[in-house]
């Protein structure tokens, strides 16, 4: 084997220039970076089951005092244990104990109820063989209670370590194969969201796209130097975006990863168009992937339009005191019309009227709207109230609770132009709320650039592809959480 030491450029994100040394395989510590990976993933399980623990029995200690206080049977000890034990088990198998680096908090918290549920038919069934001390209602009680309290625990672990990966705690370095567009893209992503828990650390390409393609960050090492990269930089994950490189070249560098302990994503071809909804058959050892697409068509959209309409017909009765002020509001320091009304594209191309009410001041469209936006309209923008009135578009079957954000005709025809992919955010009807805006895209004095359009675009039509009635409830939750907190730009 060759041991000439080579040397590498490398210039990281922060612009340092450094020389990193390729020394032979035999000379670097391959269980650095597993063991490294195994010592995290115990911490991580060994964190997240001290907090349910820690939960379970806060659980038990409160029940046992209120149903001392209350007077009414208390719960046998052993009959928690073994709710307990069950619940347990089953977020074990789910995976909540297993490391990953996206945390998605209300996946969790779903994945826990269903733990729970199975949890409680399991020790009812068990109350029956046994002829056991717990009535059903208790059962339900103590299930719904304990479920309750772990939901809490771990969204309260979560939230710490999302808050220590914005600062950069417990980030694993990442190396980025690929120096293209792809590949960039990835970086940029990875640095505006710490909290996947990924920080890219180096590019890595034979054959990179010019400096230009890839932005400000240079290529920092080639597929030969992938040994002393992860050794000198501490690389403890690898993603393989496109590269000029091929296949059989690069199926090596993956499995020197592998022998380096070095955990790795690939980027797929086709990503644009490759969904979560996925089924696998291999013909020998090439495996098949068919493609399950959500269809706008479906009787699961139609149940949606029809929750559409009675959620928006129950809102607008509950709301309409709210509205009856907020007009009152906006009329007193516009005047009339009340209402601010624009033709805006929706399904398969249709134009419609949609309403809101009027938060600026008529004039020039040259005016920055920051100097039109009154005092109750900037309110109004920053608490979404503004948006109330749609639900009369969404009670006419114009627009749905949950969608791609509206445009105005003459920006979809040019968008459509110019924006990949554009014209297929209106394979579903509109929406007040979507994927895109609750991610805080789509939104702000930036919207209507193209990076910020091709995001949105990204992202809308992720959501048509992927779309669920569990996906639908996330962007609820997570539009009544921006709500709360005020995070609505103006």
């Amino acid at each position: 084997m060759e041991t000439k030491a080579e040397v590498v450029d490398l210039v990281a994100f922060d612009g340092t220039l450094g020389a990193v040394p390729a020394a032979p395989i035999e000379a670097l510590p391959v269980e650095l970076p597993r063991e490294r990976q195994r010592r995290r993933a115990n911490v991580w399980a060994l964190s997240c089951a001290t907090t349910d623990l820690a939960m379970l029995l806060t659980s038990w200690v409160a029940a046992t005092a209120a149903e001392t206080a209350l007077g009414g049977a208390r719960t046998p000890f052993v009959w928690a244990c073994v709710l307990d034990a069950i619940a347990l088990a089953l977020l074990a198998r789910n995976g909540l104990y297993a490391y990953t680096s996206s945390i998605r908090t209300l996946d969790a918290a779903a994945a826990i109820g269903r733990s729970m549920v199975y949890a409680m038919v399991a020790l009812l069934a068990l109350d029956g063989v046994v002829d056991g001390p717990l009535s059903a209602s208790h059962i339900l009680t103590l299930a719904t209670a304990t479920g309750a309290v772990l939901i809490f625990g771990r969204l309260s672990f979560y939230r710490a370590q999302l808050r220590g990966r914005r600062v950069g705690e417990g980030l694993r370095r990442t190396m980025i194969l690929g120096a293209g567009v792809v590949g960039h893209l990835v970086a940029k992503r990875l640095l505006e969201r710490p909290e996947l828990g990924l920080l890219p650390v180096a590019y890595v390409d034979d054959d990179p796209m010019p400096r230009d393609r890839t932005g400000d960050l240079a290529v920092l090492a080639s597929t030969a130097e992938i040994d002393a990269l992860v050794h000198e930089q501490d690389i403890e994950h690898a993603i393989f975006a496109f590269s000029a490189q091929p296949d059989p070249h690069l199926a090596k560098v993956l499995k020197r990863c592998e022998e380096l302990g070095v955990t790795v994503s690939v980027i797929p071809r086709m990503y644009e168009r490759t969904p979560s909804r996925l089924e696998i058959d291999h013909i020998g050892g090439l495996p098949l992937f068919h493609i399950r697409y959500a269809d706008s068509r479906s009787w699961g959209f139609a149940i949606k339009h029809a929750i559409d309409r009675v959620v928006a017909a129950v809102v607008l009765v509950l709301m309409a005191p709210v509205m009856a002020v907020a007009a009152i509001a906006v009329y007193r320091s516009l005047g009339a019309p009340v209402l601010f009304r624009q033709r805006r594209v929706g399904r398969d191309g249709r134009v419609f009227t949609m309403m809101k009410f009027r938060s600026m001041r008529a004039g020039d469209a040259s005016i920055p709207e920051a100097e039109r936006l009154t005092r109750t309209g900037a309110l109004l923008r920053r608490t979404s109230l503004d948006e109330l009135p749609q639900l009369i578009n969404v009670l006419r079957g114009e627009m749905s609770l949950i969608g791609p954000r509206p445009e105005r005709p003459e920006l979809v025809e040019a968008f459509e132009r110019s924006i990949h992919r554009y014209d297929e955010r209106h394979r579903v009807k509109s929406g007040i709320t979507g994927w895109a805006q609750v991610h805080g895209i789509g939104r702000g004095s930036e919207r209507f650039g193209d990076t910020s359009l091709s995001e949105r675009v990204e992202w809308d039509n992720f959501y048509i592809e992927n779309w669920s009635l569990w996906l639908d409830a996330k962007i609820v939750l997570m539009t009544i959480l921006a709500v709360l907190r005020f995070r609505q730009d103006t």
